[in-house]
């Protein structure tokens, strides 16, 4: 099915031709004709199967079929929410792109900026406002932004709101909106929560589900390394410096975390910039674009600072620290393999952190693949999952009698009387 069948105007459809879009995903093919319809929208889909589209398309064509008149002011028609400030941009770009023969004008306003370019740019007026939630309030606040207006409404990734505090902000700005008025909610997951301020959103909404049974890309390579937590820095330089890795977008569990691997990466030669809650804005673009140009090898992110980075040909994924949440493993993972390319995501696991990994095989339904040969791999994990023990000519060597002798010292259940064992002939 091309785009022409699902009704999309001419303007519209040239621009799409112009970025060299023809085929709809699954997700712009069943959302696109309800939004047309002017009905409310539950999507569920994940990271990467092109709800930015679903939404952006038919509000375009719904805002530009609707005339207005040359001496008139622009007001704000439409309003979409959304969490971080680097997936706001990226919604802009895609409303710049996709409407750029439509004269409907959009713009969008975060925080971490000085706010005085985004007022006067709101004074002339707009269409369409894309917006994190604490710049939107305000501004709200100060009266530069009025929603009394609002015909379309987009709450974008919803689940990431809720993890990031951001649900009272989004029930105050929902009660300024107009009652009679076209909501569209997505989420990548459905807790309970979720549904539950759904509920207070929607009216009657068709819901659109996408792949919910299988969340990961089949185009993605994924293994675990197991590893101890103090060999994790040397692990990871020693993986990216194989020349098979063109970039790599690097997750850290903490902001801090992504300071001190960025720095420890730089130290061996390889470039690196870290992104997180706590940097400027600009300082975040900058190192964006350092990436996506090739500049540095590695971008190490946060994953509130990572949410929404749209980067074509990410050829790897690296999880230094393991999520505790499973659903952000496979959100992390989906920066690489899009638009049908294939890609590499690699897991850096620790003892503590295999509960995590359960949890994450729970949920994709499948085991990932192990990587026993590298060279700081977890003595506990080599007790556990070894098929033949080692034989008497590698116990002589230094790092073998090491690891026999952490292992003896801190036993496990059934290997217990045989490690010791082998421990004491190595220390004969």
């Amino acid at each position: 099915m091309s785009f022409e069948k699902i009704n999309l105007i001419k303007p519209i459809q040239k621009a799409l031709a112009e970025e060299g879009y023809s085929v709809p995903t699954p997700i712009q093919k069943q959302a696109i004709p309800i939004i047309l319809e002017r009905k409310d929208l539950l999507g569920c889909a994940q990271t990467g199967t092109g709800k930015t589209a679903a939404f952006a398309l038919p509000i375009l064509q719904i805002l530009h079929d609707e005339k207005r008149s040359s001496h008139e002011k622009r007001i704000i028609h439409s309003l979409i929410i959304t969490p971080t400030r680097e997936l706001a941009i990226q919604i802009g770009d895609s409303f710049t792109a996709y409407g750029k023969h439509t004269g409907l004008k959009n713009m969008v306003v975060f925080g971490g900026v000085p706010q005085k370019s985004q007022t006067d740019k709101l004074k002339s007026g707009i269409d369409i406002l894309i917006a994190t939630p604490g710049r939107l309030l305000d501004l709200m606040n100060q009266n530069f932004i009025d929603l009394r207006h609002i015909k379309l409404f987009v709450l974008d990734e919803a689940d990431r709101m809720l993890d990031m505090g951001f649900i009272n902000d989004i029930k105050k700005i929902i009660a300024k909106l107009p009652s009679k008025r076209q909501s569209l909610f997505f989420s990548a997951t459905m807790p309970a929560e979720i549904v539950k301020l759904a509920n207070t959103i929607l009216i009657s909404p068709v819901k659109v589900e996408i792949t919910p049974e299988q969340p990961t890309v089949e185009a993605i390579k994924q293994s675990i390394y197991y590893v101890a937590k103090s060999d994790k820095k040397a692990l990871l330089i020693h993986l990216l410096k194989d020349p098979a890795i063109a970039s790599a977008l690097v997750f850290t569990r903490t902001k801090h975390g992504a300071d001190n691997v960025a720095k420890v990466l730089n130290k061996a030669k390889i470039h690196a910039e870290a992104i997180h809650g706590d940097k400027a804005q600009n300082t975040r673009q900058r190192a964006l674009n350092n990436f996506k140009s090739r500049q540095i090898k590695v971008l190490v992110a946060t994953d509130i600072a990572a949410r929404g980075i749209d980067i074509d040909e990410l050829s790897h994924v690296i999880n230094f620290d393991i999520p505790n949440v499973p659903e952000t493993y496979v959100h992390r993972i989906g920066r690489t393999g899009r638009a049908g390319l294939s890609g590499v995501a690699i897991s850096l696991c620790d003892s503590e952190e295999k509960a995590y990994l359960k949890d994450i095989h729970k949920l994709i339904s499948i085991p990932i693949p192990v990587v026993e040969n590298h060279p700081y791999v977890l003595t506990e994990w080599v007790w556990e999952n070894s098929k033949q023990l080692i034989n008497k000519e590698d116990v002589k060597k230094p790092k073998n009698r090491k690891i026999l002798e952490t292992a003896a010292s801190k036993p496990k259940s059934r290997n217990r009387s045989r490690r010791k064992s082998w421990a004491k002939k190595g220390r004969s």
